[in-house]
């Protein structure tokens, strides 16, 4: 099984922060299924911690970097994941969410995160 990690998850757990939950400690922790983060996250990091907004040392380099140390595949934004987000109703504004959840969808990923606006779009989540 393939899970994609929502931006904070993948933060979350190269910080070790206590708000990763039990359940996402798992599944990341279970070798046999595959983590992936997609490259919005890597981008939502970079224009965040340049407006301000994350404060994440180290910045998108160092967590592309970690991600691929861990054994994290790094998914490309595609059109069909571009073309996905307009199907989407709007729901979350958040267009980092919002391609993330195009990119689980089209890609028949489970998205792990805490953000409970996410599963009102269908997509499989876990927390």
């Amino acid at each position: 099984m393939k899970y994609l990690l929502d931006t904070h998850t993948a933060i979350w757990a190269l910080e070790k922060n206590i708000k990763l939950s039990a359940t996402a400690k798992g599944i990341m922790a279970d070798s046999s299924l595959q983590m992936c983060v997609s490259m919005i996250s890597a981008w939502e990091i970079a224009i965040k911690a340049s407006i301000g907004k994350l404060n994440f040392i180290g910045g998108s380099r160092f967590f592309l970097e970690e991600m691929h140390r861990n054994g994290v595949a790094l998914i490309p934004i595609t059109s069909h994941h571009i073309e996905t987000v307009e199907t989407l109703p709007l729901l979350h504004k958040d267009p980092f969410d919002r391609l993330l959840v195009a990119t689980a969808k089209a890609d028949g990923m489970t998205l792990l995160t805490s953000d409970v606006h996410i599963h009102k779009y269908g997509v499989r989540t876990v927390w």
